[in-house]
């Protein structure tokens, strides 16, 4: 029997052939259950985290491109016009859509509410703005109307706010109004809505209209063939950056590339770091599952100093002794981590497809717990644990071999 052999073989025996000490094994069952559930918790909450994460950036992203090109000069867009298609020709750009972006005020019989206005192309912004393809009413294609009054698409929330519902009228007072002799006159336009959407981002939903580029120049008095910019989606949201950068370099001076990573950054490095601190957090209960094999160890060792001994007068190795404590350890960590992986995997397949955890729609973006499993997560969780579970049998392993055989035996 080689030494490794002889070590798992005495380890094993400790673990599971044990008759009198009953104490030991509850200490060691313990130990198990510590790590499973801390390994479990922690499979769970990072679903769950990646799960409201994923869902966050997809309403953000639904409301939004991939990226915007903006110009340094507001009359460079008018000069380009075949600008777009320049775009749709450089790699892993699939859709480019032109827009306009302003402030302005909408009012109803129900109240007055400061809104953002986007112009858009009917044409191509549902293959950029994926929210304007998923309307909960209307469609987008009725923003281009040749009769009444120019149409309007608003969120669920601003509509009730005001009190309007579809086909009814609102007014928006823009800034492009002119100064007369009783003073400054806003410009009022009136408009018909012809569809509304709800993303589940109250700042969207309260707060956002889209019209249709032409009808957002002539709001506005802006020349023809004005943008703001021109929205982009690329084929690989983690590429976002170096797509826009290779965009930016094709496109050359005076425009310039931002990419969602950058317009968002400060709300994803917010998450992430939650997502550090809820590991650090839950780790700890993995640790003191560890502790509970450190009080293991060292009471075994205690009960066993005389088979130990006995071991190393037949010629057990200070090594061997030390290695059969470290794999006593190791066993209980690695099957506390896969009996947490069982735990945490069954739960968070049974809120997936159950979802028997309800959230308040009116407080979260979804009305249902979300939750994402994926690899990576799970394998640096078991790896964490093992790695725990390995550090804490180092001290008790470290005491048995340190045993002096005839001391040992002196009082046997």
């Amino acid at each position: 029997m080689g030494r490794s052999s002889f070590a798992f073989f005495v380890a094993r025996r400790y673990l599971f052939s044990r008759r009198k000490q009953t104490f030991i094994s509850v200490i060691s069952l313990m130990s198990i259950l510590g790590v499973a559930l801390g390994v479990g918790a922690l499979v769970v909450v990072l679903g769950v985290y990646n799960g409201l994460t994923t869902d966050m950036r997809d309403k953000i992203l639904g409301a939004n491109a991939h990226g915007i090109i903006m110009s340094y000069q507001p009359s460079a867009f008018q000069r380009l016009p075949d600008l777009r298609e320049r775009a749709l020709t450089v790699p892993h750009i699939t859709g480019a859509t032109p827009f306009i972006y302003t402030e302005c005020m909408i009012s109803a019989n129900g109240g007055v509410k400061g809104i953002v206005l986007r112009g858009v192309d009917p044409a191509t912004a549902p293959e950029v703005v994926t929210m304007l393809g998923k309307l909960r009413q209307g469609s987008v294609a009725d923003l281009q109307r040749s009769e009444g009054l120019p149409g309007i698409i608003i969120g669920d929330e601003l509509a009730r706010r005001l009190g309007v519902v579809m086909g009814s009228r609102v007014n928006l007072l823009t800034p492009s109004g002119k100064k007369g002799a009783t003073g400054y006159q806003p410009d009022i336009k009136a408009f018909e809505i012809v569809g509304t959407f709800k993303t589940g981002m109250f700042e969207y939903d309260s707060s956002l209209a889209f019209v249709s580029l032409d009808v957002a120049r002539s709001v506005l008095g802006l020349p023809e063939g004005f943008l703001t910019g021109i929205e982009i989606t690329v084929d690989d949201l983690f590429r976002a950056d170096i797509i826009a950068a290779d965009l930016a370099n094709e496109l050359g001076s005076p425009f310039y590339v931002r990419h969602w990573m950058e317009m968002n950054a400060n709300l994803f490095a917010a998450l992430k770091l939650e997502k550090i601190g809820m590991f650090i957090l839950l780790a700890m209960v993995v640790l003191i599952g560890s502790f509970s094999i450190v009080t293991s160890l060292v009471m075994l060792v205690m009960e066993k100093t005389r088979d130990i001994a006995i071991m190393m007068s037949m010629g057990a190795t200070r090594r061997m002794i030390r290695h059969i404590f470290m794999l006593q350890g190791t066993i209980i960590g690695l099957v506390g981590t896969l009996l947490g992986y069982g735990m945490g995997l069954t739960l968070g397949w049974a809120l997936r497809k159950y979802r028997f955890i309800k959230l308040p729609e009116n407080v979260y973006t979804l009305d249902h717990l979300p939750i994402i499993i994926t690899l990576s997560d799970v394998l640096i969780v078991g790896a964490s644990a093992m790695l725990l579970c390995f550090l804490a049998t180092l001290y008790p392993a470290r005491q048995a071999a340190r045993l002096v055989p005839a001391e040992a035996l002196r009082y046997e």
